[in-house]
């Protein structure tokens, strides 16, 4: 919803190597647009495909984000289940807007450990900007943005129920957890999104598709 009046970060996304979607409203709305076989990219378990194959192929994982030693305790986590995962590191940027030359050091410490993935927890829709304004400095194979994972697989911040998640509920277990920080997402975003679907899909409004190329 923020990309329909954020001409940059609908650039974004338009031109990210993969988009996928993260939620069950998107499932159920490419279902209801013939794509029989849509299934949600929850990020927390995408972390863990991720990181079990990168401790079986040598793949070597950096991990950017959270809060002042999330990063390290989510690298220490993956470690315990996924044994011989090669961490190649791990940081995350101060929470006031990084200057230019902090910016250029923390990808130069971050190419410095040759990481083949790097995982961005930074949170929606700053992780995506980051990585768009980054993937050119980075030597990275792939930069994968997972969202609430770190704080999810550290402890930090509980999951929702499976239950609640297949149901499309995982917002109000959410907005329940931290309402200050998600209240304006869930609670002015999710209802403008059934708004836009409607107009869709009573035709009164269209979206087109993208033309825009991925880039890796």
């Amino acid at each position: 919803m923020e990309a329909l009046r954020d001409d940059p970060l609908r650039s974004v996304y338009e031109e990210a190597g993969l988009t996928v979607p993260d939620g069950m409203p998107l499932v159920w709305l490419g279902r209801l647009k013939g794509h029989r076989h849509v299934r949600r990219v929850y990020g927390p378990d995408l972390v863990l495909k991720l990181c079990e194959r990168a401790a079986r192929h040598g793949y070597r994982c950096y991990f950017y984000g959270g809060a002042d030693g999330v990063a390290a305790g989510l690298a220490v986590e993956m470690s315990r289940r996924f044994p011989g995962l090669p961490v190649a590191g791990t940081g995350a940027p101060p929470f006031r807007p990084p200057a230019p030359e902090e910016e250029a050091a923390a990808a130069d410490r971050i190419n410095a450990t040759r990481p083949d993935i790097v995982f961005v927890g930074l949170g929606c829709p700053k992780q995506e900007k980051w990585m768009a304004a980054h993937r050119d400095r980075l030597a990275a194979s792939v930069l994968v943005g997972v969202g609430a994972a770190f704080d999810f697989h550290t402890g930090r911040v509980p999951q929702a129920p499976r239950w609640m998640m297949g149901a499309g509920l995982e917002w109000l277990f959410r907005l329940y957890q931290e309402p200050r920080r998600l209240w304006r997402r869930y609670l002015i975003y999710n209802p403008l999104f059934v708004v836009h679907v409607a107009l869709e899909l009573l035709g009164l409004r269209r979206y087109p598709a993208s033309d825009a190329g991925g880039r890796g």
